[in-house]
């Protein structure tokens, strides 16, 4: 049976965070500058002995994110790390495949509803501040689809396409021009 995709890459997963607070149509935020990212799901099993023999089962599942990224001051997807960790509160959290569209025309990601159990900075004198986080998820994460427009995913993907004049300022600092309605 010959086989049909290509290997996944890290980069084509990308995480979106919003509090779970957040005002019904409010956006998800790209957590910014991410470099390494780890879904783990864990199975516990129920091992019992009996005068018959060995007794084994599914017990108790779990998931956890963790995710390493480059501070960035006004990264809206971090800041979104620190209010939650802060208050002590809920946060949504997206993995999004954008690798390619599923036949739907959509992104394949999961979905669930984590905390925050630490924020870790590490603050090297000759490199980036490096954050790291763990997110348990509560209860487990769900399969679905997101509709992302082309250019969010340019923006995850840290270019986007310019005609000439579009912007000004360089990639770190460019603004478009105010619309007038």
């Amino acid at each position: 049976m010959p086989r049909s995709g290509k290997p996944t890459t890290g980069k084509s997963i990308i995480y979106l965070a919003q509090p779970a607070n957040a005002p019904i149509g409010a956006d998800a935020y790209i957590i910014g500058n991410q470099t390494e990212g780890t879904w783990t799901r864990e199975q516990e099993t129920v091992d019992e002995q009996t005068k018959l023999g060995r007794i084994v089962g599914y017990g108790a599942k779990s998931e956890t994110f963790e995710l390493t990224l480059y501070a960035e001051d006004g990264d809206e997807g971090q800041e979104a790390l620190d209010w939650t960790y802060d208050n002590e509160a809920e946060l949504k959290i997206w993995r999004v495949d954008i690798s390619k569209k599923n036949e739907n025309g959509k992104y394949n990601a999961r979905f669930g509803y984590t905390i925050i159990e630490n924020l870790e900075s590490g603050e090297p004198t000759d490199g980036f501040v490096e954050i790291s986080t763990s997110l348990p998820v509560l209860v487990r994460t769900v399969k679905g689809e997101l509709d992302l427009p082309d250019d969010f995913i340019q923006a995850a993907q840290e270019i986007i396409f310019e005609k000439p004049g579009e912007t000004t300022g360089g990639f770190e600092n460019r603004k478009q021009p105010e619309t007038t309605p």
